[in-house]
């Protein structure tokens, strides 16, 4: 009897369970003088309660008298899901009745978010720290977290790092040894603070010069960025005698060399790697043995604008996001069997029949080509696959609008869960090495990542040119009475579209414009909205887009831009089994690419990439193995698709070499890209016989 009792008493006032889970409903709390136990999130998501009292009053400001009312209040409210009484938990939407148990709300997946007054601790800054908080759902308990309380929680931060981490230490007193003011004082790491070096060891005459270890080292080299590194740090270096002092490690990643040297061009050339010659990946050599260079200044666009720049670091944030999203991929293979003609329905058929898994490696093969050629790999056939699959969506019924799509309403689309398959299909194009969409609207984008709820669309949103005429007619009207005379004539629009705001004033135009644009461009496809972000879900896509808008923006809205000779020599790596110094051919390659971008050449950048990988376009998760570069003593360049490799020439004259490459390439694609142009001229023909208006 006492057990039961005692098992009673734990049970939850709110949503009537024992359970006992901080992470899912918070803490767990009994207060036996008031014979009550209560969730902590239950009790915070309550629709019909607030924090009345102070910090340290009742159930940290719920008043005990005002839980009680709650609980009387929920008991006359069934759950939605479990139709048990006890729902305490209201729909936010003002016409919506349906009530909820938290545990229940969590079970089927429903949004809570804690809608309160809270403010940053350490800015104050409230509205825009509570905007943010309130619109990724994050509620903040206003009281110190527990780990702060306990005693010399933060002792671990007051100790600094002195430890000698070089490859050579040159101390006899150790590593550990540190004596401020002489040169074996131990200097930090300038990024991560958590290497070191003595002054004398690492070349360092003064304190105040920057160093960075070689894990930092290498990631500003992988990431293009530690050339601005390296000048910040040589700006800082003592002169003497008019003459810069350099004073970071001698890296083995960046050989010094002086200006006159007559290699200086290699030197700059794309990324080198010197090892002995092998069929083995690059990403077998030891660290050591890679070399990391920039570009040289003849091949760099000094007018890059700012807006060029950060969409190529947010397409390099992409890429690395990607990769982590494809290491769920597994090696078992699903064959998909496409016809080009019919792109889209052998693609739906694909992906719907019942051994498909997005997690499963992609093999295509495209039954209706009959100028395959032998040097097809399955990895071009996919890859050409996704880029007409991307080309059909972007001009499909699905989406409306010229440059930036927005979704469209199609019923019959939507009955057939069409909305869920492309949204789906994009997501696995990403993860699997296939093109970006490329033509989201700004709207579009900012409704699956923020919620249409918190989106306000703007008049070039409006795909109909009717509409888009009308809603400007309201927006410019220049009298009262012009635009009453205009809402007159629109009325039976209006009604459909449930805007029959009433118009007294002038002024009220613009809520009125507001009102129809929510309603055409965002309302009016809410299903095939949620249908498609549904889709988008498939390997977490997503969940990452959702968490890192601002680099997703760069490929679902943009385009990349057309190859240049930079981009593709910064792509490929060159091995080499002779002195980095020493490369031959480096530099007719890199004059090969030049002409090709200026048009001095019968193929393409386009052609040159195809030719090696098997596909025209960079995806955006990058190459899989990333390209590579062999200067061997053969007849004539060879492109080996499985490995991504191209196998270059040694010439004595550049026009040997350029004509070698402009035979081989042509000739080698010439039936390949004959094919390609045949199936999108298949593909854009039916677009536009779907898309022309009937005939009388």
């Amino acid at each position: 009897m006492l057990g039961q009792l005692e098992e009673l008493r734990m049970i939850c006032v709110l949503c009537g369970r024992t359970d006992d889970c901080t992470e899912k409903y918070g803490e767990k709390r009994t207060y036996v003088e008031y014979n009550l136990t209560v969730h902590y999130y239950c009790l915070l998501m309550s629709s019909g309660i607030w924090q009345r009292g102070e910090e340290d009053e009742g159930v940290d400001g719920f008043l005990i008298t005002d839980i009680r009312k709650e609980v009387k209040r929920a008991a006359k409210l069934k759950c939605n899901i479990c139709k048990k009484k006890g729902a305490s938990i209201g729909c936010v939407a003002p016409k919506c009745k349906r009530s909820y148990h938290f545990p229940c709300g969590l079970q089927r997946e429903c949004i809570f978010q804690f809608m309160e007054d809270f403010r940053c601790t350490v800015c104050n800054n409230k509205d825009k720290f509570q905007k943010e908080m309130l619109r990724m759902g994050i509620h903040i308990p206003e009281r110190d977290a527990s780990w702060e309380l306990e005693e010399n929680a933060y002792q671990d931060l007051l100790h600094c790092y002195q430890h000698c981490d070089v490859k050579r230490c040159l101390c006899r007193k150790g590593r550990d040894y540190n004596e401020p003011d002489s040169k074996w004082e131990i200097k930090r790491c300038q990024y991560c603070g958590s290497r070191g070096t003595h002054l004398a060891c690492s070349s360092l005459r003064s304190w105040e010069e920057n160093w960075e270890c070689m894990e930092c080292r290498s990631i500003f080299a992988k990431s293009g960025k530690y050339s601005k590194q390296k000048k910040r740090a040589l700006g800082t270096s003592e002169k003497t005698n008019g003459t810069t002092c350099i004073l970071e490690e001698p890296s083995p990643k960046f050989p010094r060399q002086s200006s006159g040297s007559p290699r200086s061009f290699l030197l700059q050339s794309p990324k080198i790697m010197c090892q002995n010659l092998s069929p083995c990946s690059h990403r077998e050599l030891p660290a050591s043995n890679r070399v990391t260079m920039s570009l040289s200044p003849m091949m760099s666009n000094r007018n890059l604008s700012l807006r060029h720049r950060r969409l190529t670091e947010q397409r390099r944030e992409v890429c690395n996001i990607l990769k982590e999203l494809k290491v769920q991929l597994k090696t078992k293979p699903t064959r998909l069997n496409i016809n080009a003609e019919n792109i889209w329905s052998s693609a739906l058929k694909g992906f719907r029949q019942r051994i498909f898994s997005p997690t499963n490696t992609i093999e295509v093969s495209f039954s209706n080509c009959k100028n395959r050629s032998k040097t097809n790999t399955s990895a071009a056939s996919k890859h050409h696959f996704f880029q007409l699959l991307m080309l059909h969506l972007q001009n499909s019924s699905l989406f409306e609008g010229s440059s930036g799509k927005n979704l469209s309403l199609d019923f019959q689309a939507l009955e057939e869960n069409l909305y869920f398959e492309a949204g789906k299909m994009i997501a696995v194009s990403l993860v699997h090495g296939g093109p970006s969409p490329g033509f989201f609207s700004k709207t579009l984008f900012n409704c699956l990542v923020y919620g249409p709820e918190n989106v306000k669309p703007s008049l070039e949103d409006v795909a109909d040119d009717d509409i888009a005429q009308t809603i400007k007619k309201i927006k410019y009207a220049n009298s009262l009475s012009s635009l009453q005379s205009t809402l007159q004539d629109c009325c039976e629009f209006l009604a459909a579209a449930g805007c029959l705001r009433p118009v007294t004033a002038l002024c009220d135009r613009n809520m009125l414009v507001n009102d129809i644009l929510i309603s055409h461009v965002i309302k009016r496809v809410t299903l095939p909205l949620e249908s498609f972000r549904q889709g988008l879900k498939t390997l977490g896509v997503l969940e990452k887009m959702q968490m890192h808008p601002d680099v997703f923006s760069s490929i679902m809205c943009h385009k990349p831009e057309r190859l240049s000779a930079k981009t593709v020599c910064d792509l490929f790596t060159i091995h080499s089994s002779s002195d980095v110094n020493k490369v031959e051919g480096a530099d007719f390659w890199m004059g090969y690419l030049q002409d090709v971008e200026s048009g001095e050449s019968v193929v393409t950048l386009e052609d040159v990439l195809l030719f090696v990988t098997g596909s025209c376009y960079i995806p955006s998760i990058g190459f899989d193995p990333e390209p590579t570069i062999k200067f061997l003593r053969i007849s004539y360049p060879i492109g080996n698709r499985l490995l991504n490799c191209l196998e270059l020439p040694v010439t004595k004259t550049y026009q040997q070499f350029k004509n070698k490459m402009e035979f081989t390439i042509r000739n080698t694609l010439r039936e390949v890209v004959v094919s390609k142009l045949f199936q999108l001229f298949l593909l854009e023909t039916s677009v536009r016989e779907r898309n022309l208006p009937p005939t009388q």
